[in-house]
């Protein structure tokens, strides 16, 4: 919810004909929590991978592996390299003079778009913009990948049909998810020539589709909120617990 609100509301007034105006200080601060949420969503699915990884890999051992201190080092360990990511960019991508046009050719302030207004030298703002938002996704999405593999290869050794499909089922939501997640972000950032059409649509996509289809993806696959929705959509009492 708060990695859209930083983009939403403001695309949405430019459609329904309000100003296109934004301050300077709106921009800078769209900027940095555009990254900041970003960067923590990439790290915590990270997290939840090696959590799924120790829940299946090394189901006795669960308990001793994330026990509760480890959840707190992990949890604000995303949120502070999140805010060290997205400080950095903020602060090498305004700390520029910006003394030319002031449109930015785009539908939110994102460093692709004010990078161009400036009129000093570029080069080490995209070689750290390339660094901190493409590679670390790209390291983040290779360690998912691994912990997939190593989940896949205890999946295929469980005997039982019942076992590898529960196994899965734990699995699905998470790598939906990741797909909508990691897919937009190495599309945009990794380019080396970045294409203005298509970012917009995969930037589209990422800040409206992905966080829209979570509560699908993640809840729905809960019992008790399935129940629930039969029960709102057929009625009170229409569906039983069985």
């Amino acid at each position: 919810m708060g990695f859209s609100s930083v983009t939403c509301p403001k695309m949405l007034l430019y459609l329904m004909g309000f100003s296109r105006l934004i301050s300077y200080q709106n921009c800078v601060s769209q900027l940095f929590f555009f990254h900041f949420l970003g960067s923590i969503e990439c790290f915590l699915y990270t997290v939840m991978a090696y959590d799924r990884f120790a829940a299946i890999c090394h189901p006795l051992r669960y308990s001793v592996i994330m026990n509760s201190r480890i959840c707190v080092v992990l949890a604000v360990g995303t949120w502070l390299l999140g805010c060290l990511h997205s400080s950095i960019l903020t602060f090498l991508t305004f700390t520029l003079p910006y003394c030319g046009s002031n449109e930015v050719d785009y539908f939110f302030c994102d460093i692709p778009a004010v990078l161009p207004l400036t009129s000093a030298d570029t080069s080490l703002a995209k070689r750290v913009s390339f660094t901190n938002v493409g590679l670390v996704s790209l390291v983040c999405f290779i360690l998912i990948l691994v912990s997939y593999t190593r989940i896949t290869i205890s999946i295929l050794r469980i005997r039982s049909t019942e076992g590898r499909q529960r196994a899965f089922s734990t699995c699905s939501a998470h790598l939906i998810a990741i797909l909508c997640a990691y897919g937009p972000i190495i599309t945009v950032y990794l380019q080396p020539r970045p294409n203005p059409m298509l970012g917009t649509v995969v930037q589209i996509l990422m800040n409206l589709v992905g966080p829209m289809l979570n509560p699908l993806i993640y809840t729905l696959r809960n019992k008790e909120v399935k129940i629930a929705l039969k029960k709102i959509l057929l009625g009170k009492g229409a569906v039983s617990e069985v």
